[in-house]
């Protein structure tokens, strides 16, 4: 339960999340709901079958069901996933803690890289949940430890804070303003995104379950699901405490975006204190980084060698994986912003389609491979179509759940029809028809306006800064 709470926790939660309540307020808790139902959605529909079919990699059920080629097609999407998603998470936790130590760049990657690589191929899963278990005491307790600082040092009392922070707005939990399809954390949208990202996340991406894959029992599986989703509750709770807590500390003085913890640990803990969050840091960092690797690993044996390997093999290639996610954070720099958001958000467009093909193996009908293609392939393009139409990115993964399943259930009734599938295919196109012309439509053609009015102003910005600054422009590209 403790490996997953630490897996799923990057530096960048660990940074971030204070940060959002330092600059706004709680709304962001209110995922964790979310993710507590969809772990319960988890443990109840997709666990089941795992322990049931004695597997190793969530993959093999998927390929029992729909051949070795899907099994496969899974697992290069899981792959792709987590090199591109942990690659540049890397990057961006070397970037934290070369700010908070003076490292370099270089440094700060090779060291976290090669100490985990060497403790997670030498030690393999077991190794990684004990460690995983240790850092997620490691890097709560610095959370913990931040409060009960600004606590001693403060001549008020927490309930005078804690009133003070509420009525300035600090505190508030649900988000009820804005639209539910545009805001992401409007109470509707944060449960529904939490819900079928945990959903997804802990059913359907194989770092995640392989922890729980390593209990005796369906019972302790579960157990150790749905407790993950407390104690993440519990854990949001303490960081953004903190980072409240902080904006009373510092008495709201703007800061730079997520550098609102960092500033504090470097600026304000005394010596003992900033190394115990050091610690935590690096434990987050390192938590994410091996369960990446360990993961690459055994799903690369189980999925592409058929589980049929040594153990040199299997060590050769954790190293192999160890390398590529070293390498992606040292090619990129901070400087590539587009790169990294897009590393960072890369899982809500696969997610989608890998619960849908979950989702179609439960089913009783036989699927052709080239309609579970096309069904993948279409709930890839959604997500980037939503994201053009500005809808909130709470909505991503349903959507494309449902277009994987809707695609691919189309596609079979064009390869293979019937009176059945022909009738079916009616319903999907008027469905489809009716959901367009009452809930797309509309949002397209406003979202249409705000374009059109956004890149006409971006055009004359830049006609008239090409027009002012031309020299000093021409003098920056040679």
């Amino acid at each position: 339960m403790l490996s997953i709470v630490a897996t799923e926790t990057s530096v960048l939660t660990f940074i971030s999340i204070p940060g959002i309540a330092y600059r706004g307020n709680w709304i962001f808790f209110q995922l964790a709901f979310g993710y507590i139902f969809g772990r319960i959605l988890v443990s109840i529909f997709l666990l089941p079958k795992y322990f049931s079919s004695g597997i190793v990699s969530i993959y093999e059920i998927l390929g029992e069901k729909f051949g070795k080629n899907m099994q496969k097609i899974a697992s290069g999407v899981f792959l792709t996933t987590r090199i591109l998603a942990d690659g540049i998470r890397f990057l961006a936790t070397a970037v934290i803690i070369q700010v908070i130590t003076g490292w370099s760049l270089p440094v700060s990657v090779l060291l976290i890289g090669i100490i985990t690589l060497i403790y997670s191929a030498q030690g393999g899963i077991k190794t990684i949940i004990w460690v995983d278990s240790i850092q997620f005491v490691l890097y709560l307790a610095g959370g913990i430890i931040s409060i009960l600082y600004i606590l001693y040092n403060s001549d008020e009392t927490f309930h005078n804070i804690f009133f003070s922070l509420s009525d300035a707005g600090k505190m508030r939990i649900f988000g009820l303003n804005g639209h539910p399809l545009t805001e992401p954390y409007f109470l509707i949208s944060a449960f529904v995104g939490g819900t079928f990202l945990s959903l997804s996340s802990h059913g359907a991406d194989y770092m995640m379950v392989q922890r729980v894959l390593t209990t005796k029992e369906l019972r302790s599986g579960q157990k150790a699901m749905i407790g993950s989703g407390i104690f993440v509750m519990i854990q949001f709770g303490i960081f953004l405490l903190a980072g409240s807590l902080i904006f009373y500390y510092f008495d709201g003085t703007p800061l730079q975006k997520d550098r609102e913890f960092t500033s504090f640990i470097v600026n304000h803990l005394p010596i003992g204190l900033r190394g115990f969050l050091l610690a935590g840091i690096l434990s987050a960092a390192m938590s994410t980084l091996s369960s990446s690797i360990n993961s690459l690993s055994s799903s690369t044996i189980i999925d592409w060698f058929g589980a049929h390997s040594s153990l040199n093999l299997s060590r050769f290639v954790s190293l192999f994986w160890s390398i590529i996610l070293i390498s992606i954070a040292l090619l990129f720099n901070e400087s590539d912003s587009a790169i990294v958001i897009v590393g960072l958000q890369i899982a809500s467009f696969t997610y989608g389609g890998l619960l849908g093909l979950f989702l179609l193996s439960k089913s009783n009908r036989k699927f052709h491979s080239s309609s579970l293609i096309i069904g993948l392939i279409s709930s890839f393009l959604i997500v980037f179509y939503l994201k053009h139409l500005g809808l909130a990115w709470t909505w991503f993964i349903m959507i494309s759940v449902m277009t994987n399943v809707s695609m691919a259930f189309l596609a079979e009734a064009f390869i293979k029809p019937s009176d059945t599938k022909m009738i079916a295919l009616l319903v999907i196109i008027i469905s489809i028809s009716l959901l367009y012309s009452s809930f797309l439509k509309p949002i397209i053609q406003s979202t249409q306006r705000f374009f059109d009015n956004h890149n006409s102003n971006r055009l004359i910005q830049s006609v008239a800064y090409d027009f002012l600054n031309g020299k000093e422009k021409e003098d920056r590209s040679n």
